[in-house]
């Protein structure tokens, strides 16, 4: 396959802490997932959060936010104030999903957020971590990635924003529904293909890639001192809950459940 573009991030001398998190799927039907994300939002001692993808279950365009808080918050308006309470008092930093690929300049704006290519090196500690959502390396799902070909393009997006915002929340709950019903038939996630791994590793000039997307949270040892963490997606309502974060700190990579 072809390597993409890899951006770079340097991390500010002042970081001393870093957080990653994923696949969250927050939904206005699950308040028990976005009652833990925001608790938190609010309570993580992390200089900069990186969100890798996923964080909505879908997002539709960025003018699903009210932006007029008066009236009542809607779900997506309570999400924007999280995220703006957050990067308040630290760096937030936002990688599409293949759910909120729709996610715009005007959202991060509102949120005082970063939006981060993907993928990305990040430099911390004299180390290179690169970071993914992760679908894209996920070859052996040919049906998906000829899915994402089209709706990444310009145009396709062109086409879908412009329709109205109740046609395209109509849109998403029939996808949702499918993916559902996918989940339920016991269809499991396509796992990272390890040589794309590599070579992606290989062209950052990193040793540790960082992604998300599976929902197969692990480590997974590549060989010539390489490796890939698995981010965990959150489910609090599942048994047992799920919810991690992957921290970073001076003295390495540690996965930390949500209560820790």
């Amino acid at each position: 396959m072809t390597v993409p573009q890899i951006a770079e991030l340097q991390a500010p001398a002042a970081w001393g802490t870093v957080d990653f998190i994923s696949d969250l799927h927050l939904t206005a039907e699950e308040p028990t997932t976005f009652a833990a994300w925001q608790r938190y939002m609010e309570t993580t001692p992390a200089d900069a959060v990186f969100i890798l993808g996923d964080l909505f279950e879908v997002w539709v365009g960025d003018d699903a936010v009210s932006r007029d808080f008066s009236q009542g918050a809607n779900f997506e308006d309570r999400c924007v104030q999280v995220m703006a309470a957050a990067s308040s008092r630290l760096a937030l930093f936002f990688m599409h999903g293949n759910r909120d690929f729709l996610v715009g300049q005007q959202l991060m704006d509102q949120c005082h957020a970063a939006l981060l290519a993907d993928p990305t090196v990040l430099h911390f500690a004299d180390q290179r971590f690169l970071l993914s959502h992760g679908d894209a390396l996920c070859l052996a799902d040919t049906e998906y990635l000829q899915f994402r070909e089209q709706v990444r393009s310009a145009a396709w997006q062109t086409t879908f924003l412009a329709l109205p915002l109740a046609e395209r929340q109509s849109i998403a709950r029939g996808l949702r529904a499918q993916s559902e019903a996918r989940k339920q038939s016991g269809q499991t996630y396509a796992d990272v293909d390890t040589e794309a791994a590599k070579q992606w590793l290989n062209a950052a000039a990193a040793s540790t890639l960082i992604h998300g997307h599976t929902h197969q949270p692990g480590q997974h040892e590549l060989g010539y001192n390489l490796r890939r963490v698995v981010l965990s997606d959150w489910d609090l309502t599942a048994t047992p809950p799920r919810a991690e974060v992957i921290r970073l700190t001076h003295s390495g990579l540690q996965r930390m459940p949500l209560s820790v």
